[in-house]
C-alpha cells in the first residue's frame, strides 16, 4: 500500500480499533471545509498480526483528524525501517516529490527519522511535522554503532522540521535535550483512552496480563525470573504480543520459561484484537509491563479504561501514562528497570495485602474517569498543524 486516502485506513481491519473511533468527534461538529495532511505511514501499519502502540495511534489519528479541520490523506510505504532497502528508499523519495509544493505533511518518525538525505531536502518545499513514537536510538538491543548512526540522522531530521511531535512530556523534554532542539517547536500529543466496562478480572488478584510486542525492549524476561521468585503463590500470566518481531528473543523466552518450569502458568498468546483483546482485559486482575524504555505505554491506559490497576517500571513515559486519579491516589506500582526481585517483592505485596489491592483498584477507577480521549489527542495535533509556517524556506522556522 503505498498511496491511500483516510478511507483506506477507516476500511482496514475496524475490528483492530475501537468501533466509535470510525467516526470523527468534536462535539458532534464536521467542519464544512478541511484542509488537507499528508501523512507518511510505515507500510504495515494496519497490519493486525505485528500491532503496535505507534501504528494504533497513527490509525486513530487518521480517523479523528477530520473532527478538527483536517482531511488525511495517508501514504503508507513498505519497508524496514529506519534501515530500508533502496526499494524502500526510493519509494518514499517518490512520495515526497510527488506531493505538490506547500503541503502539509505529517510523517511517522519511525520513516522520516534514518533517512535525513531524503527527507531533508524536502523541507525546502514542503510543510513538515515529525511525530517521534520512540527515538531510534532507545530501542533495546541495538549495536551501540547502530545506535549512535540511528541517532545523528534522527537529530539530522528533526532540527531541519519546524515541528515535531512527541506522545509524553517525558518524551518533549528528552528530545529537546539529547537532540539540543528549540523546546516551542518540539509539542506533545498525548495518547488518549476509550473508556471500556469495567474489567471484572478473574478472583481479584492472580490473573496477570501484560500486553506488548514480544521484543528485548519490553523486557518480558524479566517479568519471566520475577514470576519464578514467586512461583508459590497462585498466579496464572498471559503475554498478550507479536511474537514475530524478534524470534531469536522470542526463542530465549520460551527457553526460560521452561528453564523455570512455568508453562502451565505463563502463555504467549500472540497478538490479540477486537473481541480477543477484549477478553483478555476483562480476565485480568493486574496489568504488568516490564520495559526498558518507553515514551509513554498505552497498554498502560488500556487497562486503566477498563480498571485494572498496573504493575510498570518506572522509565520513560510510564509514570504519565499511570498517574493519579483525581484524589492522587496512584493507580499503579511503578518498580526500576532491570530488578526483577523489585517486581516479584511488589507481586508478594498484591497478593498478601488486600489493603493494597483495595487502594490500588479503587485509585485505578477513579483515573479511569480522568482520563483523556482521543479527541484531545487529535485536537493537539490539528492545532500544529495549523501553525505550520506558510513559507517552508522561512529560516525561523527549523526546530
Amino acid at each position: 500500500m503505498t498511496d491511500t486516502t483516510i478511507d483506506r485506513v477507516q476500511t482496514a481491519r475496524l475490528d483492530y480499533v475501537p468501533l466509535q473511533a470510525k467516526f470523527p468527534r468534536n462535539d458532534g461538529i464536521i467542519p464544512m471545509s478541511l484542509r488537507v495532511v499528508h501523512f507518511v505511514l510505515p507500510g504495515g501499519v494496519d497490519d493486525p498480526s505485528a500491532p503496535s502502540g505507534g501504528n494504533a495511534y497513527d490509525r486513530r489519528i487518521c480517523l479523528d483528524l477530520p473532527g478538527f479541520g483536517w482531511e488525511v490523506r495517508g501514504h503508507a510505504v513498505a519497508g524496514d525501517w529506519p534501515r530500508p532497502d533502496d526499494a524502500a528508499r526510493g519509494e518514499l523519495a517518490r512520495t515526497l516529490r510527488e506531493l505538490p509544493d506547500g503541503s502539509v505533511v505529517l510523517l511517522d518518525g519511525l520513516v522520516a527519522c534514518g533517512v535525513p538525505e531524503i527527507v531533508v531536502p524536502e523541507t525546502q518545499r514542503l510543510r513538515m511535522a515529525v511525530l517521534v513514537h520512540l527515538p531510534l536510538g532507545d530501542e533495546t538491543g541495538l549495536d551501540p554503532a547502530v545506535a549512535a548512526e540511528l541517532d545523528a540522522r534522527e537529530r539530522e531530521v528533526l532540527r531541519a522540521v519546524p515541528a515535531v511531535i512527541a506522545t509524553s512530556d517525558w518524551a518533549v523534554r528528552r528530545l529537546v535535550a539529547h537532540h539540543g532542539l528549540i523546546p516551542d517547536r518540539v509539542h506533545v500529543a498525548a495518547p488518549g483512552a476509550d473508556i471500556a466496562p469495567i474489567a471484572p478480572g478473574t478472583d481479584g488478584v492472580s490473573r496477570l496480563l501484560c500486553v506488548a510486542a514480544v521484543t528485548p525492549r519490553k523486557g518480558q524476561h524479566r517479568l519471566v525470573e520475577a514470576l519464578a521468585e514467586v512461583r508459590d503463590l497462585p498466579w496464572s500470566c498471559a503475554l498478550v504480543g507479536s511474537l514475530t518481531q524478534d524470534p531469536e528473543y522470542v526463542a530465549h523466552l520460551r527457553s526460560l520459561i521452561r528453564e523455570h518450569g512455568l508453562e502451565d502458568r505463563l502463555e504467549l498468546t500472540g497478538p490479540q484484537s477486537g473481541a480477543a483483546l477484549d477478553a483478555s482485559y476483562a480476565a485480568a486482575d493486574l496489568m504488568v509491563l516490564t520495559s526498558y524504555a518507553e515514551t509513554y505505554g498505552m497498554a498502560v491506559t488500556e487497562a486503566l479504561a477498563r480498571g485494572i490497576p498496573v504493575l510498570a517500571t518506572d522509565v520513560g513515559g510510564l509514570p504519565e501514562a499511570v498517574g493519579r486519579a483525581p484524589d492522587g491516589g496512584v493507580p499503579g506500582i511503578l518498580v526500576p528497570p532491570e530488578d526483577p526481585a523489585a517486581i516479584a517483592a511488589e507481586l508478594r505485596g498484591w497478593f498478601g495485602e488486600p489493603e493494597v489491592r483495595r487502594r490500588l483498584k479503587a485509585a485505578a477507577r477513579a483515573r479511569r474517569a480522568a482520563l483523556g480521549g482521543w479527541a484531545g489527542t487529535a485536537q493537539s495535533l490539528a492545532a500544529v498543524l495549523r501553525r505550520l509556517p506558510t513559507d517552508p524556506t522561512d529560516p525561523r522556522r527549523a526546530a
